[in-house]
């Protein structure tokens, strides 16, 4: 547990939503993890099966994907040398994997779909952001590991409007006040935050596209299997101006917990277990946690009192 992204400051009791970004300090825009060839794996085999919903891009963002994949080269080898090098040869970029013992070869305006090339080798989801008019819009994305939303739907959508269900997102003009933070990213300074929600079941895909087969889940936790199946999910994400292009790159990468090892720590399950009591129930709808929000609660109870 001690590199998972807990979500929870210090002392938090209650739920509240805000801009928890934080400056980007010497990390890099994507993490290696021990699940790296796992959940390479899951991702092309989702990008084989599913490409219209996992991989979209307008064919004016080729700049914006090529500037993002020699970026992400950099991250990769800069911080993880150790699995990742870099070869110029010429106008050509390889990338060396040594993880899965592959060389991408990316070459300006002959690499199709720089983006989708790239994002074959990093765990996280890759999203990027085009201002235009004073507003962001998602206009190309390779998204294999949703949290119950759609890329397919998405795009070419404002950010307001993406985000227009979220609940609270728009009281007290923070829908607005988020946008305006964004707009005003500098590439030199990029930021990260978190966001959390519960899960039946450990799947990463959970797209709305595929809640036919991950959806039925939530209705199958009982306070005797929530330990093992609900799992807190953690998104991590990056927030990166491009230079170049002035584009957003929005990189996410999606931890998984379960609830018996979020309860090994009594501190952690108070924390949870008093911010669950106190969860809006149009959240826990949002959220998805409504159906087995009872069982969780009892099983946390259940732990503490052991």
């Amino acid at each position: 547990m001690n590199s998972f992204p807990y979500p929870f400051k210090e002392g938090q009791t209650d739920y509240g939503y805000a801009n928890n970004a934080v400056p980007m300090i010497n990390k890099s825009a994507v993490e290696i993890t021990s699940n790296y060839q796992e959940e390479i794996t899951i991702k092309r085999r989702l990008l084989d099966r599913h490409r219209d919903r996992c991989f979209s891009a307008f064919p004016y963002t080729y700049e914006a994907q090529w500037e993002a994949a020699l970026y992400l080269t950099e991250q990769l080898s800069a911080f993880y040398p150790q699995h990742f090098s870099i070869m110029e040869k010429g106008k050509k970029r390889t990338l060396i994997n040594k993880m899965s013992e592959e060389e991408v070869h990316l070459l300006y305006k002959e690499t199709d779909e720089p983006l989708n090339t790239i994002g074959k080798h990093v765990q996280e989801d890759l999203i990027l952001m085009f201002q235009r008019e004073g507003q962001l819009f998602l206009d190309a994305g390779q998204l294999c590991f949703p949290s119950n939303w759609s890329l397919v739907f998405n795009k070419g959508m404002a950010f307001k409007d993406i985000h227009r269900p979220v609940p609270g997102f728009r009281e007290n003009s923070l829908d607005a006040r988020i946008e305006r933070f964004l707009l005003h990213l500098l590439p030199d300074q990029p930021f990260e935050r978190v966001n959390w929600s519960f899960m039946a079941g450990n799947r990463l895909d959970t797209s709305l596209e595929a809640f036919p087969d991950w959806g039925k889940e939530r209705y199958e936790v009982t306070e005797a299997n929530a330990g093992e199946k609900v799992h807190l999910r953690v998104e991590t994400q990056k927030l990166i101006r491009l230079p170049e292009t002035y584009v957003i790159l929005f990189t996410i990468h999606t931890h998984l917990l379960s609830l018996a090892d979020l309860c090994k720590s009594k501190n952690k399950g108070r924390q949870v277990l008093s911010i669950l009591e106190s969860l809006p129930d149009r959240v826990a709808d949002y959220k998805g946690i409504t159906p087995y929000k009872h069982p969780v609660l009892a099983y946390i109870k259940g732990e503490l009192h052991e």
